[in-house]
């Protein structure tokens, strides 16, 4: 018994399956499936609205980071931008803060190095091996032989507003700050130029909000750990 030609070509494949339509959508549907992200990167909380905010630390040009606030929220940004694949460098006094969650970072992997202030090697950063400088250095931040650069940002903690401040914060790309005293929120805002309400809220900010502060853009931020992060850093905390 001969077998036709198109059985022939199908002998080996199987059997031909259901005949269904493709799966396609009209021009007007592709709205409804973007993603409720506005940008690469990390994302570092929810804003008023609930909706992602987005952190693109990341960057082919030099990137400055200075934080007012807790070492909590500066090390859930440490473990954020270690999952974007990121090498994540951190310069500090108090290593005993940091060893724990440098050695469950990575899965075993090695990304997140602990240096003695004014101890940062050259790093090497580069558009497949970027690098996060988190400098933990308390007040009066020293010059740092390691800056921002293609590839290699710098995250500047500063436990509350000191003389350093101002100059950093006038540096920075974005600047974040969490709770303050009124007197020191009074300040922030003239530096900052901040509105009244915004200035006002400062020092009755939750733990874990933190008013974020670019150029031209100001957002309050809620940082919400997950399960692991809780588990790692505990709960969300202004001070340490």
């Amino acid at each position: 018994m001969s077998v036709p030609t198109s059985a022939r070509a199908r002998l080996g494949f199987g059997l031909i399956g259901p005949r269904r339509s493709r799966h396609t959508v009209s021009v007007e549907q592709l709205a409804s499936m973007a993603l409720p992200v506005g940008d690469d990167g990390m994302v570092i909380g929810v804003d008023a609205e609930g909706r992602p905010a987005v952190l693109g630390i990341n960057r082919p040009t030099p990137y400055d980071v200075t934080l007012i606030g807790g070492l909590w929220t500066a090390q859930v940004l440490a473990l954020r931008a270690a999952a974007t694949g990121a090498r994540i460098v951190v310069e500090t006094g108090r290593a005993h803060a940091w060893t724990g969650l440098a050695q469950a970072a990575g899965g075993g992997q090695p990304c997140i190095s602990l240096h003695d202030v004014g101890r940062v090697p050259p790093q090497g950063a580069s558009a497949g091996s970027p690098v996060v400088v988190v400098r933990d250095c308390g007040m009066r931040p020293p010059r740092g032989r390691v800056v921002s650069g293609p590839w290699q940002s710098v995250v500047t903690l500063l436990p509350y507003l000191s003389p350093a401040a101002p100059a950093l914060m006038k540096k920075a790309s974005l600047v974040g700050i969490q709770r303050a005293s009124p007197d020191e929120a009074a300040q922030i805002g003239r530096i900052a130029h901040l509105p009244t309400t915004a200035t006002q809220a400062l020092s009755t900010l939750a733990d874990g909000v933190t008013l974020w502060c670019a150029e031209r853009d100001r957002q309050f931020v809620m940082t919400q750990a997950t399960d692991a992060e809780t588990g790692l850093l505990g709960g969300a905390r202004r001070m340490d």
